[in-house]
């Protein structure tokens, strides 16, 4: 594997990511997935391995969250073909490559196809612990949004009809008057509609619940 040793505190390295500390490895040379593993472990990381890009594609519904380190040239699909399949089927995981010089141009293809990062062979110690936190701090952010999108979308499905029908026009800025002429409804009952959109949406003001509904989606009465 060749990994450059360095004296190094790991503590700090790590002190960025989460609690989500899962790395899985895709490598077929299996000395390499061993020696990796060992070494993540030490650092109080979960490694968990794969011989192949189609075994971790087989296992990838149960796939435990966390980032991917993929050896760029591998029997069958490589680790840029593995990145462009993961994307066509919608996992968000995080993908670090490990590529050898010559493969330089394609680790910058799979960087601009979204990869996290891109270590090159021989790599060092800390060089390879950077990219791994790297790419554990991106699937904590991605998480933390999709649970405030998820919590936003719960919170807009809780209204009714027309309530959401006030909130789509709250959210283009028509004043209540306007709202009330375009739903043939009195000014007093958009009132009422508004307060319980508000109160629904736990928000205190109109620019919260607008925030709120961008959040979730919302277009005149949809979510995306």
């Amino acid at each position: 594997m060749n990994i450059v040793s360095r004296d190094m505190t790991p503590a700090p390295l790590y002190a960025t990511a989460t609690h989500m500390n899962v790395v899985h490895l895709v490598d077929d040379d299996e000395a390499v997935r061993r020696s990796l593993a060992m070494l993540l472990t030490s650092f109080g990381l979960t490694a968990r391995s794969y011989a192949s890009a189609e075994d971790l594609l087989e296992q990838l519904p149960t796939l435990t969250p966390g980032c991917l380190m993929v050896d760029i040239r591998m029997p069958g699909l490589n680790g840029l073909e593995l990145q462009e399949e993961l994307i066509r089927r919608g996992c968000r995981l995080p993908v670090v490559i490990v590529t050898g010089h010559a493969d330089v141009t394609l680790a910058v293809r799979a960087m601009k196809a979204g990869a996290v990062d891109f270590i090159e062979k021989p790599y060092s110690e800390e060089d390879l612990l950077r990219a791994v936190t790297s790419g554990l701090a991106r699937m904590a952010n991605t998480k933390q949004t999709d649970e405030v999108t998820d919590a936003a979308r719960t919170r807009v499905a809780s209204l009714t009809p027309r309530e959401r029908e006030v909130l789509g026009r709250l959210v283009e800025g028509l004043p209540n008057k306007m709202i009330a002429n375009e739903l043939g409804i009195s000014p007093r009952t958009v009132e009422i509609h508004r307060a319980n959109v508000m109160e629904k949406l736990a928000c205190r003001s109109l620019a919260e619940a607008v925030r709120t509904a961008m959040t979730a989606g919302f277009i005149r009465g949809t979510t995306r």
